[in-house]
């Protein structure tokens, strides 16, 4: 059988997946946002960065919502310091995850499809 590779940044990255999901669900009730979700997190080597994918409830308000996350990244990233023990905590950068948008619209796509013989 063979050996796993399990690298520390897989580590870090699942564990900010988790603390992520529950400070920006909260920072975003707080501050009137459009609801979000985290959907991943990678962290760069010498994790010093993390990006930080995340899904919008309402597609189009995602625009509004990346925004918001952008200007609270920094108290985003000071309750992360708080709920994870790390040395150095990574500088948060946000992005939209579009992939739950691209796999809807291709599945309406197929199902618009007349697969009648």
């Amino acid at each position: 059988m063979p050996k796993k590779s399990f690298h520390r940044t897989d580590r870090v990255s699942a564990q900010l997946r988790r603390e992520l999901g529950t400070i920006v669900h909260a920072i975003v009730r707080e501050h009137g946002l459009p609801s979000v979700s985290v959907s991943d997190v990678e962290v760069t080597r010498d994790m010093a960065h993390a990006k930080v994918f995340f899904t919008a409830l309402q597609g189009e308000r995602a625009k509004e919502a990346l925004k918001g996350l952008k200007e609270l990244a920094p108290e985003i990233r000071h309750e992360l310091s708080r709920a994870v023990k790390l040395r150095h905590t990574p500088e948060l950068h946000f992005q939209y995850d579009d992939s739950v948008d691209r796999g809807e619209r291709i599945d309406n796509l197929l199902r618009d499809l007349d697969l009648d013989p």
